[in-house]
């Protein structure tokens, strides 16, 4: 099952997304809780009766006429792997960077979270912005000290995440959280496919585009740490809690390979592609005078 988070005439809600329509969660289990963190940790017990009802259900919208939102947009956390693909901490071992033996983790501050179809700023005090195709996971319940052969019973669904970075604020710091996690550099979505839906998330394609260009294309078999793996990581440090984001780490093909050829400049369009999930889609733009506080 497919839910997003949908505004339409003004009001935003949670929605099931069937084919080409999009029903509001209420219309079909009127107990179903407001806020995305809350349906996620109900677990499969609610989303049976989601996807039941909206099996017999002729209602809905427009998919076309609704905004679609950022499934998660409150996360209480969102963490990121790097170099977790072979091809891609080959590329970075050609430009110098060196690859530790465990597992590299960093903050995306929340307040980078962005709508799947939202534009993205390019920062007035960054010229080096990047791309990066990401599988995302949902945790669903919570955890500590999972064993990874638990791991997958925490999952509470997936998404698409463009884990976009501004190089140069990236590389001036030991740790990568401040080129990370600049405003709208979190774009996620388009909803939450719940697990039933993706038996294996380690036998995906994953494929990025800059303005209809083929940048990235790779499986998620590729990665060097499973989701799993990464999952047992984390909870030996912290409590996972229902609604957290991971970002499962990016392939080759990120534009900083190319040199500042490769960097993003306003008016491009990145589009972001997982089969079995959909797409995001995002245009850059340059950092508007209103996003001064």
């Amino acid at each position: 099952m497919k839910l997003a988070r949908f505004t339409s005439a003004g009001t935003t809600r949670i929605g099931v997304v069937l084919n080409d329509r999009v029903i509001p969660a209420t219309d079909l289990v009127p107990d179903t809780p407001a806020s995305m963190k809350d349906v996620i940790a109900a677990g499969p017990l609610l989303w049976s009766r989601l996807a039941a009802a909206a099996a017999k259900s002729n209602g809905g919208l427009p998919l076309g006429g609704v905004k679609l939102e950022a499934p998660i947009s409150d996360p209480q956390k969102y963490l990121a792997i790097g170099m977790n693909y072979a091809d891609h901490v080959e590329e970075a071992r050609k430009g110098g960077v060196t690859m530790p033996n465990v597992q590299v983790w960093f903050n995306k501050q929340v307040s980078c979270i962005n709508g799947p179809f939202d534009p993205v700023h390019r920062p007035r005090v960054s010229d080096m912005l990047d791309y990066e195709a990401e599988l995302g996971v949902v945790i669903g319940k919570r955890c500590r000290h999972v064993a990874a052969s638990d791991a997958k019973e925490v999952i509470g669904g997936y998404f698409i995440a463009n884990d976009v970075t501004a190089r140069d604020w990236q590389f001036a710091s030991p740790t990568f959280t401040l080129g990370k996690s600049f405003d709208t550099h979190g774009p996620i979505g388009p909803w939450i496919v719940t697990p039933d839906e993706i038996p294996d998330p380690h036998q995906l394609q994953m494929r990025l585009f800059v303005n209809g260009e083929l940048r990235q294309n790779q499986s998620t078999n590729q990665m060097i740490y499973n989701i799993y793996a990464q999952i047992e990581h984390l909870s030996k440090v912290m409590t996972l809690e229902p609604g957290d984001l991971l970002a499962t780490g990016t392939c080759a093909g990120v534009g900083i390979a190319r040199g500042r050829a490769g960097m993003l400049n306003a008016g491009d369009v990145v589009r972001v592609e997982i089969d079995g999930i959909g797409h995001i889609e995002n245009q850059i733009i340059a950092e508007p005078e209103a996003a001064r506080a």
